[in-house]
């Protein structure tokens, strides 16, 4: 299973290559569509060799998400897989349509057939922009990633050098390392510039990794002040400005001890009540 681009935003340009290296010992290539709103109306993963495709609908066709869902994620494979797809589908069969299982089915995996409405919805969103404005998706999409990668290069360097795709990946390790500030921390001080905090630590593979990922929907003047707002973090806190490390300070909420609830999970108040924290966390 591969995603293109990567983790990193980076696109693979010898997946032809990957892929014939999986077919030639038999096995199935299957996309992971996480990022496909990289590619959406411009290149396909069938063509880069792909047997399996499921498609992220929240991230890629404005479907909800948040607060646990509900997620839905189609799933499209080549035609020499079909007989083997999960049943029952529907089928047009004389202008009519009929639940049937196909040939080699296991038969059922869920007594329904998922969030329909969440399905439906996607593809009203893919049928009202068209072709011409899927492929308009993935363009500004990238054109945004890129734009803002350029900007905050000056203020937090890339992890990678190459142009990206949708995505990109910054590393925070130098300002650790000179002045004990982690990507933790950049985050929390972008609350208080009023920003929700990018990805941290992921990928894993980049040390003090922030990831970025603006979309096709954010305006110019918002990635300006966006980037301006790292910069002045950055310079902030060179210059000694602010301690971020208790970030964020203007918030009904502060900086939580997040180790508690992560190692004494905490199920209703009641139980909280009765955890004896001082003495467990020693």
């Amino acid at each position: 299973m591969l995603t293109n681009p990567n983790s990193t935003g980076l696109f693979f340009t010898d997946i032809i290559k990957i892929a014939e290296i999986i077919h030639n010992v038999v096995g199935l290539f299957y996309y992971d569509g996480a990022n496909l709103n990289a590619i959406v109306g411009v290149s396909r993963p069938g063509d880069m060799g792909f047997d399996i495709v499921h498609s992220n609908l929240h991230k890629t066709f404005a479907t909800p998400h948040g607060g646990g869902g509900p997620g839905s994620g189609p799933v499209a494979v080549k035609s020499f897989l079909k007989d083997y797809l999960p049943g029952p589908i529907i089928q047009n069969i004389d202008e009519d349509y009929h639940w049937i299982y196909p040939n080699k089915s296991i038969g059922r995996m869920h007594g329904y057939h998922g969030n329909f409405l969440v399905i439906l919805r996607a593809l009203v969103y893919m049928l009202l922009l068209g072709k011409e404005g899927l492929s308009n998706l993935g363009r500004m999409a990238v054109l945004n990633a890129r734009y803002l990668s350029i900007k905050i290069d000056g203020s937090i360097p890339l992890a990678y050098k190459q142009p990206c795709m949708h995505e990109f990946v910054v590393s925070v390790k130098d300002l650790k390392k000179s002045h004990n500030i982690s990507a933790y921390d950049i985050g929390k001080a972008l609350l208080d510039r009023g920003y929700h905090s990018p990805t941290i630590y992921f990928p894993l593979i980049i040390e003090e990794a922030l990831m970025f990922e603006p979309t096709e929907t954010q305006s110019i003047d918002t990635l300006n002040d966006f980037a301006d707002t790292i910069s002045s973090i950055v310079k902030d806190v060179k210059d000694g400005v602010v301690d971020i490390t208790n970030s964020p300070y203007n918030l009904p909420v502060l900086r939580p001890n997040e180790l508690i609830p992560s190692k004494y999970l905490t199920l209703k108040w009641g139980d909280f009540e009765e955890l004896d924290i001082d003495n467990r966390m020693g």
